[in-house]
């Protein structure tokens, strides 16, 4: 009989997407502060100004968008 109860696959991979996200925020992170430091192109409308999330939040989007990649196939 055993006395661990299985994980449920969902749970097993949210786990797993989070410590993804946990190794790899960092490269996300560094990316994000460079692309605030290097020069902006050109706006085609002047007076235009997007609105910009905080660079943590930046890297968060930057990773949440790519890790998924790593759960196809």
């Amino acid at each position: 009989m055993r006395t661990m109860v299985p994980t449920p696959r969902l749970h097993q991979e949210a786990l797993q997407f989070r410590l993804i996200l946990a190794v790899t925020y960092p490269c996300f992170l560094a990316a994000a502060a460079f692309n605030r430091v290097r020069p902006a192109r050109a706006v085609s409308r002047p007076g235009f100004a997007p609105a910009r999330r905080s660079v943590f939040g930046e890297a968060r989007a930057m990773a949440v968008q790519a890790i998924p990649f790593a759960f196809m196939g």
